[in-house]
């Protein structure tokens, strides 16, 4: 208990107020509600055979059927109506692919979304650190938004296929019986697919979760910087600034002409032998001793 005391201590919650987190903790719940309400789900729809010979008839045939909704392998026993043994049937389809693939981005997009809470609350500043902690979160969020485009889309078309499958009116004509005049069948009841209507719902929801929280992960990455001009490339070298210095001064230099600018000879002008100065004149001048 004091380590879970002090970790809550020390976590920063606030973040969970922000956009950032709070579109976070929805993205969590939404996640459990999408994976749960396809995960769990089981139906079952009824049918009745009324035969001419009534003590043949079956009035009662319940069909049953869950998930990841491999109705090729359900089966339910229909009467023949000819004084035989009930024959086995089978459901049409297998859509379990696009099922078992919704249900799979729900789990991660579940567990990503409490990783990254984690990361909110416990880790802030080193998510934050050299802005790599975002980028990964970003690009991890767009595929995950991605995902939830296709699983959608994919389990949407799999719950319409699903329900033809499963429809009672639909599956009556499977029963040979059912093809002679004399013998009745109709559907008792329809299997309920409420909760899976609202699965896809939930996974709508979710990509719709993801694409918003792109942009507030995108203002954390300091990518925008780099939109709004003043991010500057490592490969365009700047020129140094006293190459600027020089530039200007050549430039502006007065004396820098045709002829080449000023430049003193150096070899009429320095000491000579003797270690006097001599400048270079044809005019000598007159030593001290003479003046006096």
């Amino acid at each position: 208990m004091d380590v879970v005391n002090q970790l809550v201590a020390q976590g920063q919650f606030t973040i969970l107020k922000q956009p950032l987190g709070f579109i976070k903790v929805l993205q969590w719940i939404f996640a459990i509600f999408a994976f749960s309400t396809c995960g769990s789900y089981s139906g079952m729809f009824k049918m009745s055979v009324e035969c001419k010979n009534r003590s043949e008839s079956d009035l009662g045939i319940e069909v049953e059927f869950e998930y990841p909704f491999r109705l090729h392998q359900v089966y339910f026993d229909a009467p023949t109506c000819k004084g035989e043994n009930p024959e086995r049937l089978f459901l049409v389809g297998d859509y379990s692919s696009s099922a078992e693939f919704f249900v799979t981005i729900g789990v991660f997009s579940f567990l990503y979304a409490m990783a990254s809470l984690s990361v909110y609350c416990f880790l802030l500043e080193k998510y934050r650190e050299n802005c790599k902690g975002p980028q990964i979160d970003f690009v991890v969020s767009a595929v995950f938004a991605f995902m939830w485009l296709v699983s959608s889309c994919a389990w949407a078309k799999g719950l319409s296929d699903v329900k033809t499958a499963t429809d009672p009116e639909r599956v009556v004509t499977l029963i040979a019986a059912c093809e002679e005049p004399e013998n009745r069948c109709r559907e008792v009841n329809d299997p309920k697919v409420s909760g899976l209507n609202t699965s896809v719902a939930f996974g709508f929801i979710n990509l719709i979760l993801w694409i918003g929280n792109l942009w507030f992960v995108f203002k954390e990455t300091g990518w925008m910087a780099a939109f709004g001009g003043t991010y500057v490339p490592s490969q365009e070298k700047q020129p140094a600034p006293d190459s600027f210095a020089q530039e200007g001064y050549a430039q502006q230099d007065p004396y820098a002409g045709s002829q080449g600018g000023y430049q003193p000879e150096y070899g009429q002008q320095g000491y000579n032998e003797e270690g006097g100065y001599s400048q270079g004149y044809e005019q000598q001048p007159t030593s001290f001793s003479n003046q006096m």
